[in-house]
């Protein structure tokens, strides 16, 4: 592919990724609401996190693997399949039963994951990071509109309205990808000898669980789990927190998921691709961590929304430069031919935090109550900051 046909593609695929985050923050502002009008717990609210979390955790790795077997556009018609089917069911899920089943089809439901392949198999390796970066732009744009849109959809209209909005959606996203995507987007040669060492099936954990030997990967993914997982139980607990600890409506919680939308927005699409052409991504990573620590304080101390609201700032840029670093650290440890899979190991992560976050988060919001989610957070990041700090980054710079 020529320069500008690769362009075309990756501007092709940030708008399917930004259609795929708005579906996605359409169905958030709908289903905490719905869960509580069907009798659902901060506890059982918990469990249906968790469900979603085993579910995708289960499919990520697999997600990646096809990809790298099938090619992209297979991998994004059917991730984009799965949401259609998963918009449909909460259509007509109208018991506890119903709820927990529509989030089944979440097992195939990778498009930001299968962006992400799209992106960094077009891109250069020095110009990876920003590439990825621009995804969190498209990231920030779905939550944007996918948080006001969901608001307004299921307070105007109801629950049901809104996620048959988000069904249509999805099968548009669908025709983008069968219309823009090309059926396969490796472009690199893979080595003779990788190909020797390789199998072409998808359910081969051998070839996934591979990965984890190659030069600074397990370090990598274990900072990314230990950093990760104090900010993926506030992130999975807060349509609970925003509903009762701030006392937010529907509609408001979809303006403030909106605020947080323009601040990534701001941050990955204006600031990132800055830092990685400055600074090296290892010192990048110490930074975000150690900022993830002091957020975590504040977080702690908090009372009010519109201390939250100030607090987010700081908050989205060490979440968003923490995401786009180590993915793009962890493409590059590995050869071409396996992007996709470590880019659904990389969702993996994000799986497992949701799947023991609800559990622990739930917990801890019936115990101990907000702060400590702050707390633990400020605890954790300056343990890993410190390890960070200690063991150097030789190995990691760019």
């Amino acid at each position: 592919m020529d320069p500008a046909a690769k362009q075309k593609v990756i501007y092709a695929t940030y708008l399917i990724a930004a259609l795929d985050i708005t579906w996605l923050f359409l169905q958030f502002s709908i289903t905490p609401y719905l869960a509580k009008r069907l009798g659902f717990d901060t506890i059982w609210f918990g469990y249906l996190q968790t469900t979603v979390g085993v579910i995708q955790l289960l499919g990520g790795p697999i997600y990646g693997r096809f990809a790298d077997v099938f090619g992209a556009r297979t991998a994004l018609s059917v991730s984009c399949l799965a949401s259609v089917v998963y918009f449909l069911l909460l259509t007509v899920a109208d018991s506890t039963f119903m709820l927990f089943v529509h989030k089944l089809p979440a097992v195939f439901m990778h498009g930001l994951p299968g962006a992400q392949m799209v992106v960094a198999d077009l891109s250069e390796n020095e110009k990876r990071a920003d590439a990825l970066g621009k995804l969190g732009l498209c990231f920030g744009i779905g939550m944007i509109a996918g948080s006001t849109l969901g608001g307004t959809l299921s307070t105007r209209f109801g629950e049901k309205f809104a996620a048959s909005f988000a069904a249509i959606g999805s099968f548009i996203s669908l025709l983008l990808v069968l219309n823009f995507i090309p059926k396969q987007t490796k472009i690199h040669t893979v080595p003779e000898s990788d190909k020797k060492g390789s199998s072409k099936s998808v359910f081969n954990l051998g070839e996934i669980t591979r990965l984890m030997k190659f030069p600074g990967v397990a370090k990598t993914f274990t900072v990314k789990i230990m950093s990760g997982l104090p900010s993926g139980i506030f992130q999975v607990m807060f349509s609970i927190i925003a509903m009762n600890f701030f006392q937010l409506k529907a509609e408001q919680n979809g303006y403030l998921m909106a605020y947080f939308g323009i601040v990534q927005m701001v941050i990955q699409g204006a600031v990132i691709g800055r830092l990685t052409s400055r600074f090296t991504e290892y010192s990048l990573l110490l930074l975000s961590v150690g900022i993830s620590s002091v957020v975590g304080l504040a977080q702690a101390m908090m009372t009010n929304v519109f201390q939250f609201c100030l607090i987010v700032i700081p908050m989205m840029f060490s979440l968003s430069v923490f995401n786009v670093i180590t993915d793009s650290m962890l493409t590059k440890s590995v050869s071409p031919s396996d992007t996709g899979t470590m880019l659904g190991l990389c969702a993996s992560v994000q799986s497992l935090l949701r799947t023991v976050g609800p559990t622990i988060g739930g917990f801890l919001y019936e115990t101990y109550g907000v702060p400590s989610f702050g707390y633990i957070q400020c605890v954790i990041n300056a343990a890993v900051f410190s390890l960070l700090l200690a063991t150097g980054g030789r190995s990691h710079r760019t």
